[in-house]
């Protein structure tokens, strides 16, 4: 296999995943630059405390489209240039990466919760729907959107390494990188997890006005 393409394909993935929407949309929609209120973190759940849900809903869907699209590439026609499954899991980290640290934002970028979402519906819907399934269930008890996502991502590795050979045929690397996934994105939280923990967390509702 041409190393070249494998190359191509990480570094564009990475690049569209340093897009930060939360950013970008708020620009364009007149809004306050989401990394000077609330959490101060440009990703959708803050935008929502703006005030606008129309805002909060595009950044949700590109922030997850970033994910997604680069996978689904590689899945369709990557495999006219050699690529297989150790390339859908490094295009999946790449974005996830670069959500992480955007290269076009100072590296300063948000917590991955959409764009791993996306991955994982690049790499299987019903993966992505057990995940939401459960983020859905565990926000709805409790409110907390940060503690909710935490559980979501520790439990996605487990859904695809379990239920592999029943709905999907698993592959060691993607579930790897699901894996390192859902490492970063419990880093990211460490300010939440230490807010959770003494009980001053904001739920669900809660807004931060600029």
């Amino acid at each position: 296999m041409n190393a070249v393409y494998p190359l191509i394909a990480v570094v564009a993935a990475y690049l569209l995943g340093s897009l930060s929407f939360a950013v970008i949309v708020s620009r364009v929609m007149g809004l306050s630059d989401p990394r000077s209120y609330g959490s101060k973190n440009p990703g959708a759940t803050n935008v929502l405390r703006s005030g606008s849900k129309a805002a909060a809903i595009v950044t949700l869907l590109l922030d997850a489209a970033k994910g997604w699209l680069p996978v689904f590439l590689v899945r369709t026609v990557g495999q006219n240039f050699g690529l297989g499954e150790g390339t859908v899991a490094l295009v999946g980290l790449a974005a996830f990466a670069g959500h992480l640290w955007p290269v076009f934002f100072g590296f300063k970028g948000g917590k991955g919760v959409a764009t791993a979402l996306g991955v994982l519906l690049g790499i299987s819907g019903w993966l992505a729907l057990a995940t939401v399934v459960t983020f859905v269930i565990i926000v709805a008890f409790f409110r907390w959107v940060s503690f909710a996502s935490l559980i979501a991502a520790a439990f996605a590795p487990f859904f695809y390494v379990l239920t592999g050979g029943v709905l999907w045929e698993m592959d060691p690397g993607i579930a790897l990188a699901i894996a390192l996934m859902a490492g970063l994105l419990a880093w990211r939280h460490s300010a939440n997890i230490g807010r959770l923990i003494k009980g001053t967390e904001p739920k669900l509702g809660a807004r931060k006005k600029p």
